[in-house]
């Protein structure tokens, strides 16, 4: 690798192969997991429990947008409902009949909701976790899978205790906790996570978000930590050094050709996916207009839209990257001149041809850009991005 490009062979060493033809091997498969992992997660729990609510706030909407689970106080969901993230389509979320009829019977439960279309199960109830749910904890563990149990509603447990006197939060959150746990005790005293689908930068979602990381396969994690909702400063972060820590597979998958240093081939990098892995973060970092409108409406803060300034951002938002032609098989000098002009100049720039250096430039500078904003704006949000 003496005469090798030296974004080439610091992109080699990141990927822990020895060779450019190993590490574009390797890339493909990276980035097309990366990009097109599927997840399917399962909702259930009985009817008024806040099932369809939490499937809105995973997908970002609240419960009177276009798009949203039918929300109610009684069962509103008869079949298995499904949900594609408005971001990442291949993340599907399934909201399921409800648990609590007397003669729930658990393995025609499963059956008819088919059970093996799930990666996981998250349990609700906005109470104490019941027969019901503990019979269906008990079959999903005896078939090889996960499940979670979440309280929900808590919002409104802190809403009706806070009228009382000594009110303490911490203290009523540990009563609340440990009466779930009481229940669930011959299943090993598994974890409850208590959460509010209206704030969910309070309580036990980071938590969730968290033992999920460390429980599902490593390639799953990449579509959880795209499309999970952000709750924390920490959270964002999680999700830029993800994508920082894809660029390498990045620039392999889509310059491939350009790794040779042969002349004329410089420009056989397929800009496409540069523009797709952008847009990606767009969406994972909450920069879309639908989580920009949310989070301006929950801290009231109309303003905060208007700190999304960046020229790449404006060009996602209008659509114009769709000029970018993702789906060619080939780009163009111009192609690569646009989307340089969508970025800020850090050093001298080549854009002579699309080199290697030029595509990691474009993915490097792309995701510091949109991860800049995202930050600018969670800040100004103020008390609701506390972590």
């Amino acid at each position: 690798m003496e005469n090798q490009d030296p974004a080439v062979v610091n992109a080699i060493k990141e990927s822990g192969e020895s060779t450019p033809e190993k590490a574009t091997a390797k890339a493909k498969i990276k980035f097309d997991q990366f990009m097109n992992v599927s997840l399917n997660i399962a909702v259930t729990g009985k009817a008024g429990s806040g099932k369809s609510s939490f499937v809105n706030a995973l997908k970002g909407l609240q419960d009177d947008d276009d798009g949203e689970a039918p929300t109610g106080p009684t069962e509103t969901t008869m079949v298995p409902t499904m949900y594609e993230h408005p971001g990442m389509p291949n993340v599907k979320i399934w909201d399921l009949p409800g648990i609590g009829s007397q003669n729930f019977k658990v393995k025609k439960y499963l059956k008819d909701v088919n059970f093996n279309t799930y990666d996981f199960f998250i349990v609700l109830n906005s109470e104490r976790f019941m027969e019901n749910d503990i019979m269906l904890a008990k079959e999903i563990r005896k078939r090889k899978k996960s499940f979670y149990f979440v309280r929900s509603k808590i919002d409104n447990d802190m809403f009706s205790e806070k009228k009382k006197k000594g009110f303490d939060e911490q203290k009523v959150l540990s009563i609340i906790r440990e009466d779930c746990q009481k229940n669930l005790k011959e299943l090993g005293d598994p974890k409850v996570f208590l959460i509010s689908s209206c704030d969910l930068e309070k309580y036990d979602f980071e938590s969730l978000q968290n033992t999920l990381e460390d429980e599902l396969p490593g390639y799953k994690k990449y579509a959880l930590l795209q499309t999970w909702p952000v709750c924390s400063a920490a959270s964002l972060e999680k999700k830029i050094n993800m994508f920082k820590g894809m660029i390498w597979a990045a620039s392999f998958a889509s310059a491939a050709v350009a790794v040779v240093p042969l002349p004329g081939l410089s420009a056989a990098c397929d800009t496409g996916m540069v523009v797709l892995f952008i847009t990606r973060c767009y969406y994972a970092f909450g920069l879309d207009d639908r989580s920009l409108t949310w989070l301006s409406e929950k801290v009231n803060k109309p303003h905060l839209k208007d700190l999304a300034k960046s020229k790449l951002v404006t060009a996602i938002r209008e659509k114009a990257l769709i000029r970018l032609q993702a789906s060619a098989a080939l780009a163009t000098i111009s192609t690569v001149e646009y989307l340089l002009s969508l970025l800020p100049v850090v050093g001298s720039v080549a854009a002579a041809g699309i080199s290697f250096a030029t595509t990691q430039y474009l993915l490097r500078e792309g995701v510091n850009d949109l991860a800049n904003t995202a930050r600018v704006i969670r800040k100004e949000a103020g008390i609701a991005f506390v972590h």
